[in-house]
């Protein structure tokens, strides 16, 4: 239904998708659709900014200055909404669900990731909102979907990390308390989730010529993570055990440290061949015949004694040095990437993992390099269309130009505050030096000459 002559060539030019989400999953999914070629509308409130426009998931401010919008300049905003159009608008009411109804009437996407009870509450669940567009696909991600007992429960992905039972699973032998993995990877999975939902459901409107309801619950996503665990209750009624770094039926695997401040190289032996090429590659040849090693079985039962000989060769080198020699060997070995690495990493080059993405002008932040796409199409060059927008910044062309709204009924929204172009409350501005974040444990570490490093 759009159109856009901006867009030459991508497959989901002329696409127009409603996007009132908010934090990560499903605003990633939107940039990644809009990287497509998809024209996505972001709705926020006045005073319902996305969260990653300021405040804890907001990432940094570029150079680490806020500016006199600081609410526009948050990393994580510009990199989840990139490619956008912003329409700011109160949906809590009526003239502000009208504006939105409206705009369901001329698009193709609607995508929302509110506990079910709010579009209900709107009367714009699905039902609802397929009465005012028959061809709507309409794309809900929700923490447990829109039946069952938890259906009401607010989530994220830190919370059902416990519930779908990774937290149980994660952490070392003997550990008492579970332990979170890490960062809250379920938003990844449910983004990835969302663009396939979303690039299916196009797929079956297009044969078929209806709309459909693509509901993605994050917990469900999770439970893949533990599927064999999940399995092997069922079968066998075990609840497995913790068991950190290590693998459950091979040996040797692990993290072990290298030389140099924080480095750390990761090793996983699959069989006696890849055992024997590592034992030559650590110059210790009949190690691989030693009847404490010789087979898998016995490798599973000496764990300590191996961990003890890699941690003692690891100690030698650093961590790309430690990875190139067992690679070339033969042996899966993967040096343990910090942010640092992931910016500069060799390969991540070549593949162009990173993109250099100019802010207009006016923004005054310059280039800043941002994440493309984990997939390439032969044939398609892809690209991310542009920063995240600011805030309003298409409030007239949405309702003016595309809705056919008068500049009295306009102004008249602006003037009721339904509408707007500043925050009605501004997200909170984190005022800390890059050494203050790293005293503080926010950072590890920074690189003053970040620009060079990243050619921006």
């Amino acid at each position: 239904m759009a159109e856009q002559d901006e867009a030459p060539g991508l497959p989901l030019k002329g696409l127009r998708i409603i996007d009132i989400s908010n934090v990560f999953s499903l605003p990633y999914a939107g940039g990644l659709l809009a990287d497509l070629g998809a024209e996505v509308i972001k709705i926020e409130g006045p005073a319902r900014l996305d969260v990653s426009r300021g405040g804890a998931f907001s990432g940094i401010y570029p150079d680490n200055e806020p500016g006199g919008d600081p609410h526009n300049r948050t990393s994580t905003y510009n990199l989840l909404n990139r490619g956008k159009k912003s329409l700011v608008v109160d949906l809590r009411r009526p003239e502000g669900r009208q504006i939105l109804k409206d705009l369901i009437k001329v698009s193709d996407v609607l995508t929302e990731n509110f506990t079910p009870r709010v579009m209900r509450g709107w009367e714009l669940d699905y039902p609802n909102a397929k009465a005012l567009n028959p061809n709507l696909i309409m794309v809900s991600c929700s923490g447990y979907g829109p039946e069952g007992p938890y259906s009401s429960y607010p989530a994220q992905a830190t919370t059902q990390e416990a519930t779908h039972g990774l937290v149980h699973a994660t952490g070392y032998r003997g550990d008492e308390v579970p332990s979170k993995a890490g960062q809250s990877f379920v938003d990844f999975l449910a983004t990835w989730a969302l663009v396939i939902g979303t690039t299916t459901a196009l797929r079956y409107r297009n044969r078929f010529g209806k709309g459909l309801w693509v509901d993605v619950s994050m917990y469900q996503l999770g439970c893949t993570m533990v599927a064999e665990r999940i399995l092997d209750w069922q079968a066998n009624g075990r609840q497995g055990e913790r068991i950190g770094n290590r693998h459950p039926w091979l040996a040797p695997q692990g993290c072990y440290r290298c030389a140099g401040q924080d480095e750390w190289c990761v090793v996983s032996v699959q069989d006696d061949e890849e055992w024997s090429a590592f034992c030559r590659a650590i110059e210790q040849p009949a190690l691989a015949d030693d009847p404490r090693f010789a087979s898998n079985a016995a490798r599973m039962l000496n764990h300590d004694e191996i961990d003890a000989i890699i941690s003692d060769w690891m100690a030698r080198f650093g961590k790309f040095e430690a990875m190139d020699t067992l690679q070339a060997a033969g042996v899966r070995a993967a040096a343990v990437f910090d942010a640092r690495d992931m910016h500069t990493d060799r390969h991540a080059k070549v593949r162009g993992m990173l993109e250099t993405l100019p802010f207009p002008p006016e923004r005054g932040i310059g280039k800043r390099a941002i994440i493309g796409r984990p997939w390439k199409l032969s044939n398609l060059p892809l690209s991310a269309r542009g920063p995240g927008p600011c805030f309003g910044a298409h409030n007239r062309e949405i309702l003016c130009d595309l809705l056919g709204y008068s500049d009295h009924r306009y102004q008249a929204l602006e003037e009721s505050g339904v509408i707007g172009t500043e925050p009605a409350v501004p997200r909170p501005i984190v005022r800390m030096t890059m050494d203050q974040r790293v005293h503080g444990g926010r950072l590890a570490y920074w690189d003053p000459d970040y620009k060079q490093r990243l050619d921006v």
